[in-house]
């Protein structure tokens, strides 16, 4: 079985971009404010959402693995 991951949006970082919404279709939507929201706050790993954490441009996605809670993304420095 593969890893489960928590996705996370901090939408007061959230410049309503889009980028995750055209990275991982089904993954993430806008709402009527253009802020972001993972349509499953929990999820199986997906590489179009790690993709789309990596490519917001203001890094507002946060990944981490459901249960232990280890950070997946963005990269511990």
């Amino acid at each position: 079985m593969g890893d489960r991951w928590h996705v996370e949006v901090d939408r007061s970082v959230c410049i309503g971009s889009g980028m995750c919404v055209t990275t991982a279709p089904g993954g993430f939507t806008l709402d009527s404010a253009r802020q972001s929201h993972p349509t499953a706050p929990e999820t199986d790993a997906n590489e179009r959402i790690l993709e789309a954490a990596e490519g917001c441009p203001v890094e507002a996605i946060t990944i981490t693995l459901a249960g232990s809670g280890e950070v997946v993304f963005p990269p511990e420095e």
